[in-house]
């Protein structure tokens, strides 16, 4: 923290233009100790305010910046695979902790004995929906969340997509969240990528990559960070598709946990932390 610096306050005409105390700290705003705003006070607020929408204003064009980079060295990534918006509320239940292509083994399971619908689901025991699959690792687990979500489908919308036309995507995550299982993650994943809706997705590769490149401190909530690609990016459904997809495929290829591939990756032209 920094330094305490004392203030005598001073009479100009009636008004206090100083508290008796406030900190001066590397970028921390003035702890106020005294009652009622001075003049010097809102000093301070405003070189605030205009310090963070600078800096908001920054973290907005290099997102822009990061995606244009992504998408010259990726192309359109074409994400979410699934045939139906049914099958991707599935997927993505069944991604959770585990890799796509043990997703594509269960969904192949689903399909192959003909479940892959939401009253097939609904009918089904969880030991049965566990069973088909297993290649997802969890299946136990990932069964009572994929039974509670294909309850909540049916049981609200009566199984149609078509059903979530007019409700607000507000609302509708919200419901989502209530459902057991569901985190915000999966839920912004199936608004996004089944329903069509404008929900940015925040996932493991998005922090990490955030932070590498100093654009986050790194003990950001993931509202937080959703919050700062939703109010610096322009309100478009296949750019938070595709930017999303960017972010997986950069963070899955080049920055990974260990030994990341920073002289090989896309990003590289952009400010980086040391990864120790």
């Amino acid at each position: 923290m920094g330094q305490a610096v004392g203030i005598t306050p001073e009479n100009d005409g009636g008004a206090i233009i100083a508290p008796p105390l406030f900190y001066v700290g590397a970028g921390l705003r003035p702890a106020l100790l005294c009652r009622g705003k001075t003049i010097l006070a809102k000093a301070f607020e405003r070189h605030y305010a205009e310090k963070t929408m600078a800096k908001t204003k920054t973290r907005k064009n290099v997102l822009m910046k990061f995606y244009r980079a992504l998408f010259a060295r990726f192309g359109h990534r074409d994400w979410w695979p699934g045939s139906t918006p049914f099958e991707v509320m599935v997927g993505a239940v069944l991604t959770q902790n585990t890799n796509w292509s043990n997703v594509e083994k269960a969904i192949h399971n689903l399909k192959k004995a003909r479940k892959l619908t939401p009253h097939a689901i609904n009918r089904l025991s969880e030991r049965g929906l566990a069973r088909l699959i297993r290649p997802s690792g969890y299946f136990n687990v990932k069964a009572k969340r994929l039974k509670s979500l294909v309850r909540w489908f049916v049981g609200e919308y009566r199984g149609k997509i078509e059903n979530f036309s007019g409700v607000p995507t507000k609302k509708l995550r919200e419901e989502l969240l209530g459902v057991y299982g569901i985190g915000e993650e999966t839920a912004d994943s199936i608004l996004c990528y089944a329903l069509e809706r404008k929900s940015f997705v925040v996932d493991a590769y998005t922090r990490r990559v955030l932070y590498r490149h100093r654009l986050i401190k790194g003990k950001e909530s993931y509202g937080e960070i959703k919050e700062l690609f939703e109010s610096s990016l322009p309100k478009s459904l296949p750019l938070y598709n595709d930017f999303h997809a960017q972010i997986v495929a950069v963070g899955h290829r080049y920055c990974t946990p260990r030994k990341p591939k920073c002289e090989k990756c896309p990003l590289n032209s952009f400010p980086v932390r040391k990864v120790k």
